[in-house]
């Protein structure tokens, strides 16, 4: 994908929807949204996370001030490829974002070494985390997602995530987009992005079909579910590798 934005500050609301549910919002919004410039694709991400998982657990507390390290791809990514160190908080509610372009075997060299390159602010940030938490890749997560932005040329978007699937092996986004699935799989996930409050043809929208604001997250569940549930997360297939 090209000309992706670097730096996000904004609020994001996340619903569990049916598909029945799914069906109702799409059509409800058919007059105020539009296809985004790149509507479908894929995302894949690894979460990096202490030892302890001390970063996940805290934010599973649910304080006033967050924050976490991924490295995320728009598909599967060769060794050329661009992917995106980011650094995401969030502080009373609004969310952060912090994202720097490296070729994938730049940033799998950055964040083994605990170190990038980049003399910027966001490169100063990130460098700072990689030395305060030491972290190490946790698991992977990808899902498939369908985008919508705002038809009047506004800041709103909505994003449809199904598919949602983890592993806990092969932590390199180049081994595939594979995983074993996070959710039932009629379960899709809307995220709600607006810098500030939610329009009323939104909002009365989601109230007439029952939807409601959760607290979801994506990584919190995989912790829950098969770090503290103990179910497997490790695919037993074999892998082509990219070279």
């Amino acid at each position: 994908m090209s000309q992706v934005q670097s730096c996000f500050q904004r609020y994001e609301k996340k619903y569990l929807l049916t598909p029945a549910q799914y069906r109702a919002v799409r059509q409800g919004m058919a007059r105020y949204m539009t296809p985004d410039a790149h509507p479908r694709y894929s995302i894949s991400n690894i979460y990096y996370d202490t030892e302890g998982y001390d970063l996940i657990r805290t934010s599973l507390e649910r304080p006033v001030y967050k924050e976490k390290l991924r490295l995320r791809s728009y598909g599967v990514p060769a060794a050329g490829d661009d992917v995106y160190v980011e650094v995401k908080k969030k502080f009373d509610g609004v969310v952060y974002k912090r994202r720097i372009p490296m070729q994938m075997q730049d940033a799998a060299r950055c964040l083994q070494s605990r170190k990038n390159e980049s003399d910027c602010q966001i490169g100063r940030e990130i460098d700072r985390f990689l030395e305060f938490y030491q972290p190490t890749p946790k698991v992977f997560i990808a899902y498939d997602r369908e985008a919508w932005a705002a038809a009047d040329g506004g800041e709103l978007r909505v994003t449809f995530d199904t598919a949602l699937r983890v592993r806990s092996n092969e932590l390199d986004l180049r081994f595939g987009d594979h995983g074993v699935p996070l959710l039932d799989e009629d379960v899709i996930l809307m995220e709600v992005k607006i810098p500030g409050a939610a329009p009323l043809w939104l909002a009365r929208l989601l109230s007439e079909n029952g939807i409601f604001p959760t607290t979801f997250s994506k990584y919190g569940t995989y912790y829950r579910n098969f770090v503290l549930g103990g179910r497997s997360a490790v695919m037993k297939k074999e892998v082509l590798r990219s070279a």
